[in-house]
């Protein structure tokens, strides 16, 4: 089903990877490409977005790569300029930033708690916020949130500030969605379950509480957690977001599709 994306233009905002292997960013910006799309890949950390870049080219797909703090709106705005600039316009946003803390709230410390809103929610309103404009320029376009099935259940670990995050990003992206739907831009999230990539690797809260700071045992007991009986990974996001930023989905906004091996549909 190649060229969903023909002649469009993408920008994933969190396009590297935070160690080896296939983060949810960096594989969706290489699927994006994959289907016809030219790319901006953008993330705080240089090298790892011209990595994606460089990816992209070597498969003969057209990306750029650009730093920015998804924190930082004149940096989130430049981000924006420059794909504009590049591309001739701007059809598809993936906000794809988010970090995990693990903690309750009284063991948190007011200082992470603002931390985690920043990147997890922050990040969500300056992405859109800057895009929107350049979307409505070039005749409507596409938004994907990346949110986690954290903002809809309890998944095993005391996740206060990530659940309360993520579940505002399911509303700001509902919000949007109507606020844009008659302007020819649709708003989505994706809800990622148990997936195995290298943010969750190498958060070490995550693989104390649990395994000990075990973290093959870490995989072990997440993959029996899901019904599927393993965990997802970047590409079972990558995509969800193709789908929701193509016309195959043209009629669907305000969604938050939930990708999780059945995990949400279990009790306990």
């Amino acid at each position: 089903m190649g060229g969903r994306l023909e002649g469009k233009s993408a920008l994933v905002i969190g396009a590297g990877s935070i160690g080896p292997g296939w983060g949810n960013g960096k594989a969706t910006a290489v699927l994006f490409a994959r289907e016809g799309a030219r790319v901006a890949c953008a993330d705080i950390n240089l090298d790892a977005a011209e990595e994606t870049r460089a990816l992209i080219e070597a498969e003969g797909g057209t990306a750029i790569a650009l730093k920015c703090n998804a924190t930082r709106s004149a940096e989130v705005a430049d981000t924006v300029a420059r794909t504009v600039e590049a591309f001739g316009g701007l059809h598809v946003l993936d906000n794809n930033v988010g970090i995990a803390e693990v903690g309750d709230v009284v063991e948190l410390e007011e200082a992470v708690w603002d931390r985690v809103n920043a990147v997890n929610l922050k990040s969500m309103f300056l992405g859109m916020k800057h895009a929107i404009p350049a979307m409505l320029a070039s005749g409507g376009g596409a938004i994907v949130n990346i949110s986690s099935v954290a903002s809809i259940r309890h998944i095993g670990v005391a996740y206060s500030v990530y659940s309360a995050t993520k579940a505002a990003v399911n509303q700001l992206t509902s919000a949007t969605a109507i606020d844009y739907a008659a302007r020819g831009i649709r708003v989505n999230a994706v809800l990622p379950g148990l997936m195995k990539t290298p943010m969750v690797e190498n958060s070490t809260g995550l693989a104390s509480a649990y395994a000990d700071g075990d973290v093959e045992e870490m995989w072990r007991r997440r993959d029996a957690q899901v019904p599927m009986g393993h965990m997802g990974d970047g590409w079972d996001v990558a995509n969800a977001a193709l789908f929701l930023a193509s016309d195959d989905a043209r009629y669907i906004t305000g969604h938050a599709l939930v990708v999780d091996g059945g995990l949400t549909q279990k009790y306990s």
